[in-house]
């Protein structure tokens, strides 16, 4: 056995989280072999490991398979990267409770230190998709790597407005990787890893459930330089990841909303309690211009109303193409006039929009732009 498939049959063993595996290397050289072949009593020697934990460990062949997990690694096409890896996040190194493993479907790179998460409530408003995207956009423009997770409403938003700019963005789920969860969101997932990745520290089969969401959300903010919570109300998740984040001595900032909407409560009282006041994408690249330098970076899409290029997606191309026949549409009908998917006309005409081909007029109606 190896320290790396160790690992990977630890982070299986029940009671055995990133804090008790701290100690166990630390007692045991830093060799997680040695921890699996460990006696009961060897292992109950080591400071802050009980008896549960301890019998747990050393009857860890009867309760995990892990041959089996190997092969599901292998055939659904993704990688486990640990801390014993070069690639493994440094900036997830920095916090005190850093997953024990990452399963990664996609690629991990350098510039991902260089990570801001956007997250927010999954019963939002129109408002808070269309600020999620817009901000995603500039900032993956910018070349910030875009971090939430993949969650319905803000989480979606914000992965979508940065594959738009074609750019980073890494999903962390709250399940095992093979998981698609939201179900919708199975393309989604699929493009994010081409552009970046979707990870997360649960072995395969892994349901969600109210434990594995707030741990999720601790790996979103240790990934990351600062959280952006773009509309949350005061029992949202996303204030739990907004904690972390302070936690671990990252940035926080919070988007404003109408004083007499429920889904801004919870953004408004971390302003309150000091997160930055998050307007745009250059509120958060102020905060890290050590990274990002005005005079080093080109002027983001507010700065100058423009994209990059005009070239267009097969899917924008069509809908530009549905609009030029049809004049003035709603989404519904431009769903039925193009056969594409009501996400995939989504994210389509919000990045149309952006690029200035495409008009929104009251009742959601697009047009194309002379």
């Amino acid at each position: 056995m190896t320290p790396h498939e160790a690992l990977v049959a630890l982070n299986m063993v029940e009671h055995v989280g990133p804090v008790r595996l701290r100690q166990l290397l630390d007692h045991f050289r830093g060799d997680p072999v040695a921890v699996l072949r460990a006696t009961p009593p060897q292992l109950f020697a080591v400071p802050g490991i009980g008896v549960d934990t301890a019998d747990a460990i050393a009857a860890w062949e009867s309760k995990v398979d892990l041959g089996q997990e190997l092969r599901r690694i292998s055939e659904f096409g993704c990688r486990v990267v640990t801390q014993l890896d070069p690639d493994y996040p440094a900036l997830l190194r920095e916090i005190y409770d850093p997953p024990i493993v990452l399963y990664v479907k996609g690629t991990l790179c350098s510039n991902d230190r260089n990570g801001i998460a956007l997250v927010g409530s999954r019963l939002t408003t129109p408002y808070g998709i269309e600020t999620a995207r817009k901000l995603a956009y500039q900032l993956a423009y910018a070349g910030v790597t875009v971090v939430s997770g993949g969650a319905r409403g803000v989480d979606t938003a914000a992965h979508q407005g940065a594959l738009s700019a074609k750019g980073r963005t890494l999903a962390v789920l709250g399940t095992g990787i093979n998981f698609v969860f939201p179900p919708e969101n199975a393309e989604l997932f699929e493009r994010i890893a081409a552009n970046g990745a979707v990870l997360t520290q649960f072995p395969f089969n892994r349901p969600a459930d109210k434990q594995t969401f707030p741990i999720r959300n601790r790996i979103v903010a240790g990934l990351t330089l600062g959280t952006v919570v773009v509309e949350a109300n005061l029992s949202s998740g996303a204030l739990i990841t907004a904690n972390f984040a302070t936690e671990y001595g990252r940035q926080v900032f919070a988007v404003p909303g109408r004083i007499d909407s429920p889904r801004s409560k919870g953004c408004h009282e971390l302003i309150k309690k000091g997160a930055k006041l998050c307007e745009g994408a250059e509120d958060i690249l102020s905060e890290f211009e050590y990274l990002f330098p005005p005079t080093n970076r080109a002027p983001s899409p507010a700065e100058t109303g423009n994209l990059p290029a005009l070239t267009l997606s097969d899917h924008e191309a069509t809908i530009v193409e549905a609009l030029d026949r049809d004049g003035e549409q709603t989404i519904d009908e431009v769903i039925r006039a193009t056969g594409l998917s009501a996400s995939v006309v989504s994210v389509a005409l919000f990045g149309l929009e952006l690029k200035r081909l495409v008009r929104q007029a009251p009742g959601k109606r697009f047009s194309r732009m002379a």
